[in-house]
């Protein structure tokens, strides 16, 4: 319809008379344009006008879209081969990856929940502050985060904006984080791990039956905290065995701030061919202690994964 009155439009600006439909009287006769100018004018010029609008605002439309989806799967192609996958974006991860990307590595984060960042939002039970020793400063000024002498030897910072530092740093650096995406399983070929398997976190959620995609790397980190979920995978479905005292998952003791942070710096380190352990998952692999709301021991583990990943890299 709208195309009918705009080619009625443009055809009287060429025309003197052009037939249109029968007069609102129902005489039989056919007025032209030129005689209903008065009338229809003003009408047929508005509605061409919305033409315009309306095929203006499909094309926006398309236009968004499209470059989201090709922006996304272009972000997704460049990383289906990387040089880390890291599971979870927590601080120990986010630190890695920053410390990988900027030694040139290709490096992809999969973070499950849709905010990366780990615990680190919520600092001590909602209360968002947090804290760390003062000799992780270093790190803090490389990712531009503001900090207050708390005293004793102890930094403390808002926790929303060191959450967001270390994730503004890690993508700034280079690294690729795909947010809302689960790592579900490992790809283990020639007795090494040599990617991971991952999946949308709300096809999970909805319990559909999807089958995943696949992410080759040379070497994959676990961080996802508390529940190791890459290293259990890596013991309990491939039955490996790992570099801790029994070969398999240890378990997490319960709170002590000092021994836990002094253990989640020791017990990072590498696990089997290409699998890595950082943060509290590295605490959790070999039976350490959980500390609470300071992070300067997940910031210094994730320094230290990133050395030993770099020396094991080609």
């Amino acid at each position: 319809m709208l195309f009918s009155i705009w080619l009625g439009c443009s055809l009287y600006e060429g025309a003197e008379i052009i037939p249109i439909e029968p007069d609102p009287d129902n005489t039989g006769g056919r007025e032209s344009i030129a005689l209903n100018t008065g009338r229809y004018l003003k009408q047929i010029l508005k509605y061409k006008n919305l033409l315009f609008l309306y095929t203006k605002e499909e094309k926006m439309e398309e236009k968004i879209t499209k470059t989201i989806i090709q922006g996304y799967f272009e972000k997704l192609s460049d990383c289906l081969h990387v040089d880390v996958a890291i599971a979870g974006a927590g601080p120990s991860g986010l630190v890695a990856a920053f410390d990988l990307a900027k030694a040139g590595k290709k490096v992809a984060v999969f973070e499950r929940k849709l905010a990366p960042g780990g615990g680190v939002w919520g600092g001590g039970m909602l209360f968002n502050e947090v804290v760390v020793q003062e000799d992780v400063i270093p790190i803090l000024k490389d990712f531009c985060i503001n900090y207050r002498d708390a005293g004793d030897g102890y930094l403390a910072m808002d926790s929303v904006e060191f959450a967001s530092g270390l994730i503004y740093g890690a993508c700034h650096a280079g690294v690729r984080i795909f947010n809302a995406v689960s790592v579900e399983d490992i790809v283990f070929k020639g007795n090494k791990v040599s990617g991971v398997v991952i999946l949308w976190t709300p096809v999970g959620l909805a319990g559909m039956h999807v089958d995943p995609l696949v992410i080759t790397a040379k070497a994959v980190l676990d961080g996802t905290g508390h529940p190791s979920e890459i290293a259990v995978l890596a013991t309990k479905k491939a039955g490996i065995k790992i570099d801790t005292k029994t070969g398999g998952i240890m378990g997490e003791k319960p709170m002590w701030v000092e021994s836990g942070e002094a253990s989640t710096i020791e017990n990072t380190k590498r696990l089997c061919p290409g699998l890595y352990a950082s943060g509290m998952a590295a605490n959790n692999v070999s039976g350490g202690f959980r500390m609470g709301p300071i992070f300067g021991g997940m910031l210094k583990s994730g320094k230290k994964i990133a050395r030993i990943i770099l020396e094991d890299l080609p």
